[in-house]
């Protein structure tokens, strides 16, 4: 399935199912309590960004949500100024970057700063996607928002992933750093998508629990 990201109103979105009211009441109250728990955090994270590398403090990468609709996946700015031109002028590194599954490990990334390793250790830089959640662009549990390009690792089965809102957590994040690379990435997100119940997403966000507390690997 080919999504246009550069011109939105042209989408061709796929038929989605209806949500259930409950899930979507969930997730506005989950993501309001973490809030105002992790907001001294947030607050810390976005002073030491705009401290070390200045301002914008917030980055917004486009990615594809819910029924095809394109949609900012807010963080706090990890990376320099232009980071995303690193890629285009580098053919190596962005060799490395879709070898591994549309990432970098922490360590070879010359594009994280000194403020965002500690960020992206800590998932601190993440805390902005309850913003996300609240304005139902993204749920606490779901598939991980991806990328225009990885949908092609989900051939005919990418319109059945994009009919579930992506998620802060979800089946792939929560084997912390033995996250494994596509295909197998596909492969779970598509079983959590197919099997999707209140009781798996609670036994999502208790496994990333421990997660988050490990922090991310360099």
């Amino acid at each position: 399935m080919a999504v246009n990201l550069a011109q939105p109103s042209a989408l061709p979105l796929p038929t989605t199912p209806p949500e259930q009211p409950y899930r979507r009441a969930l997730d506005v109250a989950g993501a309001s309590l973490l809030l105002l728990l992790a907001l001294p955090l947030l607050l810390l994270g976005a002073l030491l960004v705009l401290v070390g590398s200045g301002r914008p403090v917030f980055f917004g990468h486009r990615r594809v949500g819910r029924g095809g609709r394109p949609f900012r996946c807010w963080k706090l700015r990890t990376m320099t100024h232009g980071a995303e031109l690193w890629l285009a002028l580098d053919p190596q590194l962005r060799e490395r970057h879709l070898s591994n599954g549309f990432k970098l490990r922490l360590h070879e990334d010359p594009r994280v700063t000194r403020v965002g390793r500690l960020l992206r250790r800590t998932h601190v830089d993440e805390l902005p996607q309850l913003f996300n959640v609240l304005g139902g662009s993204m749920s606490l549990v779901g598939p991980r928002p991806v990328v225009e390009d990885e949908l092609a690792h989900y051939g005919d089965a990418a319109e059945e992933l994009l009919a579930t809102r992506p998620g802060i957590f979800g089946a792939w994040t929560s084997r912390g750093r033995e996250r494994p690379s596509y295909p197998e990435r596909a492969r779970l997100e598509l079983a959590y998508v197919r099997t999707r119940s209140t009781t798996s997403d609670l036994r999502i966000l208790l496994r990333s629990v421990p997660v988050v507390l490990r922090g991310q690997e360099d």
